[in-house]
């Protein structure tokens, strides 16, 4: 269940309330708070598994001695603002996009700063695994509840204003946590119209997965945005801490083309900051970064990856093709809603409907990431160097080929036997003709 970048897994069948006491005994351990020393917080989502996890990693966390303070209901960026704004470890029972069946915990030091596998989770998961079979401990620590909801509002307020343009905004939660926060964010934003969709907290995604990536989930609200006449609509994953975004006529905004707006926006307060993009966004985003006079640097895919490279290069801001945006004031965090309030400040400044103020924004054809079970993914890789030999190749997250109108990469999944194919050209025809020459290479 210890992935690259969280824990993800079947609950009950997989992650249980004994394995989460389990790893919450060994996070107190990893970040220092055991034997009275700290606290963490801990929040959780809608999911019905989710209170009972949350529940035995507090346990597990307070028999080492650890104090806990739980905020209950929250979005995983709340999570991460909470453990900024109070200085604590923090522990979010999710499973984000994931099926209804599955759960997970993503883990952070204080400060919100991320646990990965190779800072951290890998020593969880170990000493965790040793503990599994031991009896339930005293519990040694406090536990206290927090509404911490209002900070949060009070704090991305704070962050990014929104002017007085009224505007009409479909919002679809896909029954997730967004259902929670956005009407307590958008109460404070009295220009703004808000049509809700699916705001439910519904763990089971009676009406769609709660994952933006896959085209599917966004036909209802490509649907609402034009039967209302909205002037955008907005789209979050299960734990809210992604944001895609639908324009006025029902079309998806490219993340890369949301990535370099507010790259651009905060560019205007910081000249010549730096600006973090992954491997997969498009080269538009660096063109306009440097054109916008800042310094863009590439990482590879990742949140544990990107924080850690914005804390060493003081980058403002960072963005993901996969609609992940981390922002330097919001504690080198990911947020969908900051996301969210940055495009609905930057519309409000203008007159322009969104298709048109993202024009400048998007200027290649992307393929959209694909997906081929691949067994042996190295051997397949080593295939695709040796074809491509005289392009320009990278190896800084899977493989990087690059010609003069078109770039593809291809880079293996963290969790699944997976090859992950992203193609993008000057124009369509050329990105149809090396994704399908690419894609039959892999799955040949």
């Amino acid at each position: 269940m210890v992935k690259a970048y969280d824990v993800r897994g079947l609950a009950p069948e997989q992650l249980s309330e004994s394995v989460a006491r389990a790893l919450g005994s060994a996070f107190a351990d990893e970040v220092g708070i055991s034997d009275g020393r700290g606290a963490a917080v801990i929040a959780h989502d809608m999911r019905s598994s989710s209170p009972g996890l949350a529940q035995a990693v507090g346990d597990g966390i307070r028999s080492r001695g650890g104090d806990v303070v739980d905020i209950g209901l929250a979005s995983t960026d709340e999570l991460y603002a909470a453990s900024g704004r109070l200085d604590l470890a923090g522990v979010m029972v999710t499973a984000s996009h994931n099926p209804a069946e599955y759960n997970g915990l993503k883990l952070c030091r204080a400060g919100a700063r991320p646990i990965g596998f190779d800072t951290g989770l890998r020593a969880i998961a170990e000493l965790a695994s040793e503990r599994m079979d031991g009896e339930p401990a005293e519990l040694l620590g406090a536990r206290t509840e927090r509404d911490f909801l209002t900070e949060y509002v009070a704090l991305l307020h704070r962050l990014v204003p929104v002017g007085d343009r009224p505007l009409a905004v479909v919002a679809d939660a896909g029954n997730g946590m967004a259902g929670h926060t956005v009407p307590a964010v958008f109460a404070g934003l009295p220009a703004i119209q808000l049509s809700p969709l699916y705001f439910e907290l519904d763990g089971s995604f009676p009406n769609h997965d709660a994952n933006p990536l896959d085209p599917s989930t966004l036909v209802d609200l490509q649907a609402a945005v034009r039967e209302q006449g909205a002037d955008l609509g907005l789209a979050f994953d299960g734990d809210a801490d992604r944001c895609f975004v639908i324009d006025e006529c029902g079309e998806p905004v490219s993340p890369s083309a949301i990535t370099a707006l507010i790259a651009a926006r905060h560019l205007v307060d910081h000249p010549g900051a730096t600006i973090l993009h992954n491997v997969i966004c498009s080269r538009a985003v660096p063109e306009i970064v440097r054109e916008s006079g800042g310094t863009p640097v590439r990482t590879p895919v990742g949140h544990s990856l990107i924080k850690a490279e914005m804390a060493r290069t003081g980058a403002v801001f960072g963005g993901e093709h996969s609609g992940h945006f981390y922002f330097r004031d919001f504690y080198l965090a990911d947020s969908g809603m900051v996301a969210a309030l940055h495009v609905l400040a930057a519309l409000a400044e203008t007159d322009q409907p969104l298709s048109a103020l993202m024009a400048s924004y998007e200027r290649y054809t992307a393929s959209g990431e694909i997906n081929s079970t691949v067994a042996d993914q190295e051997a397949v890789l080593a295939m695709l160097r040796e074809r491509y030999d005289g392009y320009a190749l990278d190896e800084l997250d899977g493989l990087t080929v690059t010609a003069d109108t078109w770039w593809f990469n291809v880079r293996a999944s963290n969790t699944e036997p997976l090859l992950r194919l992203n193609v993008e050209a000057d124009d369509a025809p050329t990105m149809e003709r090396v994704r399908d020459e690419v894609l039959g290479l892999i799955r040949s």
